[in-house]
């Protein structure tokens, strides 16, 4: 099973030619260099979905915003199923 988390592209920061890009993307706050040669149309201000570096897809901010909730709720349980181990 592969895991992709929503970002959003904030600035393109290297550019060899129209296809290998390398940008910023903030993970709530949290700011990663990420691949962007998945993705040729993705500009600054787009949701982009990552796995292991590398933008994988554009989404709508919609879509990324009800994603990360999830992802959320998953972290929350799990720590609450972890604490009951205890």
């Amino acid at each position: 099973m592969c895991l992709s988390i929503p970002g959003k592209l904030t600035a393109i920061t290297s550019q060899l030619d129209d296809t290998f890009r390398i940008g910023k993307v903030s993970f709530g706050g949290i700011l990663r260099d990420v691949n962007l040669s998945m993705v040729p149309t993705a500009a600054v201000g787009d949701y982009v979905l990552v796995h292991v570096g590398v933008a994988i897809g554009i989404i709508d901010e919609a879509e990324a915003h009800k994603t990360m909730e999830y992802l959320l709720k998953v972290e929350n349980l799990d720590e609450e199923l972890n604490s009951q181990d205890s």
